[in-house]
């Protein structure tokens, strides 16, 4: 045994970034700062409330990282509620947001700091986060989703820059997203173009009624809307194939039947967990 053997443990990774930083530096450099220092203070504060500890601060990311999975999880939830909160009261009209990733893993030790794939999966799951939200690990996931009032949606196996493709889930809190961003990032921003154009559905004022279902339908729960597309796709193929004999009916109701079953068991599953 040699006194430079790597030191190695397992702790829980907590990766928060600003969205469209430079952005916002380009609009508007004095306040910016001034506002990323006072949730800076803001997020050391919550930090430290839940036994975690900064590990390191550079640019507009903070590293910290937790003992507790679950403290780790809670503490995210009350960084974006804080900040949030803030925004309502802030005069600058670009807001800003952080995007939290959340992992459990094996890291290495170097004095205070830490390095590893437990580090460097943490910061590519908050690239995946929408602005104001927090995505986890699947490793997280499995010790907090029975522990916390909390919603999870799975994101699945999602291929990650530099390290392997990770299951991850995004926290959601009263069934949305933990405060989703209301404004489109910019073209060069890594967040796809399909999410601006479904959130900008979402908030945007319905014009006409097709503007008001398209609203409608953005709002509605992921299953749902899936059973619905998928019913309609049904009607339409029995309509223009035979219109002599209905029979969408049978599966259609069976779908909608399984969806009302699963959102049924979940609350179930969700009620007793509270327990």
């Amino acid at each position: 045994m040699t006194d430079d053997k790597v030191k190695r443990r397992l702790t829980t990774v907590l990766c928060a970034d600003v969205h469209g930083y430079s952005r916002l530096m380009e609009a508007d450099e004095a306040g910016t700062l001034e506002t990323l220092r006072r949730y800076r203070a803001a997020i050391a504060g919550l930090v430290q409330r839940h036994d975690g500890r900064i590990v390191n601060t550079w640019g507009d990311a903070v590293i910290a990282e937790f003992a507790s999975v679950v403290e780790a999880v809670q503490c995210a939830v009350e960084i974006q509620q804080e900040i949030a909160s803030q925004e309502m009261n802030s005069p600058h009209p670009s807001p800003m947001r952080f995007r939290i990733g959340i992992n459990l893993g094996d890291v290495m030790v170097d004095g205070s700091d830490i390095y590893g794939d437990g580090v460097n999966i943490a910061a590519r799951l908050q690239e995946l986060a929408d602005p104001g939200g927090v995505v986890i690990s699947a490793s997280a996931y499995d010790q907090v989703h029975k522990k916390l009032s909390l919603g999870f949606d799975c994101l699945g196996q999602q291929p990650l820059k530099n390290v392997a493709p990770v299951v991850s889930y995004r926290v959601t809190m009263g069934g949305r997203a933990a405060q989703a961003d209301r404004s489109p990032p910019p073209r060069g921003d890594a967040t796809p173009v399909w999410k601006d154009l479904r959130s900008d559905n979402r908030h945007a004022p319905p014009s006409t009624w097709m503007g008001f279902v398209s609203d409608w339908f953005a709002n509605l729960p992921r299953p749902v809307a899936a059973a619905l597309t998928i019913s309609g796709f049904l009607i339409l193929i029995n309509l223009f194939t035979n219109t002599n004999r209905i029979w969408f009916h049978w599966p259609v109701a069976a779908i909608l039947f399984s969806v009302i079953l699963m959102r049924a068991l979940r609350r179930r599953e969700r009620r007793a967990s509270r327990d």
